[in-house]
């Protein structure tokens, strides 16, 4: 039976069929925090494992046998690699000026309507109990799992909202990994320059008595106490297989209160890993014909799978153009009606455009669907240990 001191362990032993390990120190006193200012950068050069016995005393008779061996540590790796800027200086001065998320006219009048109906008080009632319910405390790391059926469904832009949603509103650390080693955009969106330590570099340096001071000394830094972990360096050919991927999440899982994951699109097999060892899965679907045709047919055969897995799954319908081809509550009431939960996000001049995201220059009602959507993923993922 699993251990809920240990969910993802359990969850990733059944995955291998491994026997189980010790246990790791507990996961609350890990849960330490520190100024910006105090971060440091983690050293050039890094110890090299003893794999050897040590050598006999001078009192220390020729016939006494050696003693053992102690066991071999992971492999670090021997240099620091190089950073590299998200963003190609022949590319930088390509990128417009970033827009509103909707036209003045639109912002105008919808602020009018606020005061003419008085709905501001109702408004900031429902943000706050949206608030209270992503600012839950935690046992044991949430980790959330953003995936899509084929690219350009949005997925990393969700995974992008989620994080911001929960980093704004937390006060544990949030961790975003990228899981999409294939030239994935996490990074860009979420305005990081310049990148160096990947999931797959981690996975060779991350060990158990490491503090969370050891741990973010590898990885970007972003506002609200939230921290990336890249994919790769934007070099095409990046692979991240799935034992690398195990024993980053497994090993992070206790500095983090919540830790979203940009997964590839199904079906990779690194995500079907993760899908498998969060506690709640975000399906990005775009909202077009062939979107939620596709996604329907997904969470079909999900209802086979055992009942805990389209009960925790999320469809984040994102409309592309602000004038859809479909009628998106209809499609939103159809795919519903797998099991799954549903919420729309409405289209948004500034997602559109593919840059940083600025959560200060997006829709009104985009802000508003993206909270939504992280309380109801987080209160998916407390029901899971």
């Amino acid at each position: 039976m699993p251990n809920a001191d240990n969910w993802q362990g359990d969850v990733l032993r059944d995955l291998r069929g491994t026997p189980p390990p010790q246990r790791a120190q507990s996961h609350g006193a890990a849960h330490g925090h520190r100024p910006a200012q105090e971060q440091q950068q983690p050293p050039q050069e890094q110890p090299q494992p003893r794999t050897g016995a040590r050598a006999p005393g001078p009192n220390t008779p020729a016939s006494s046998p050696a003693p053992a061996a102690p066991p071999a540590r992971m492999q670090r790796p021997a240099r620091s690699p190089d950073s590299r800027p998200v963003v190609d200086s022949a590319l930088s001065g390509t990128a417009r000026r970033p827009r509103q998320g909707e036209p003045a006219a639109a912002r105008v009048s919808r602020a009018i309507r606020r005061i003419v109906s008085s709905s501001a008080a109702r408004e900031v009632a429902e943000i706050t109990r949206t608030a209270e319910r992503i600012q839950q405390p935690v046992t044991t790391g949430r980790q959330i799992a953003v995936t899509s059926i084929r690219g350009g469904a949005g997925k990393t832009t969700v995974a992008a909202l989620l994080g911001t949603a929960y980093a704004h509103y937390r006060q544990d650390p949030v961790l975003l990994v990228e899981a999409d080693p294939a030239l994935g955009s996490l990074p860009l969106r979420l305005g990081a320059e310049t990148l160096r330590w990947t999931t797959a570099d981690l996975a060779d340096i991350v060990e158990p008595q490491m503090s969370l001071l050891d741990v973010t000394g590898y990885l970007v830094q972003l506002p609200d106490n939230a921290w990336l972990l890249p994919g790769s360096q934007g070099r095409i050919g990046a692979m991240l297989d799935t034992a690398a991927y195990e024993r980053v999440m497994v090993a992070l899982r206790r500095y983090f209160g919540v830790t979203v994951v940009d997964c590839e699109t199904l079906p990779a097999e690194v995500a079907r890993v993760a899908l498998s060892a969060a506690q709640a899965r975000v399906l990005a679907a775009p909202a077009t014909l062939d979107g939620i045709t596709s996604t329907y047919a997904v969470l079909q055969w999900m209802q086979g799978l055992p009942s805990h897995m389209i009960a925790g799954t999320v469809v984040a319908l994102t409309s592309t153009t602000s004038r859809p081809g479909i009628d998106v509550e209809d499609a939103a009431e159809k795919l519903r009606s797998t099991g799954a939960t549903v919420h729309v996000l409405p289209h948004d001049r500034h997602l559109a455009a593919g840059g940083a995201l600025r959560t200060e220059l997006l829709a009104r009602p985009t802000r508003l669907a993206a909270t939504r959507l992280a309380a109801e993923v987080f209160q998916l993922s407390q029901k899971r240990r």
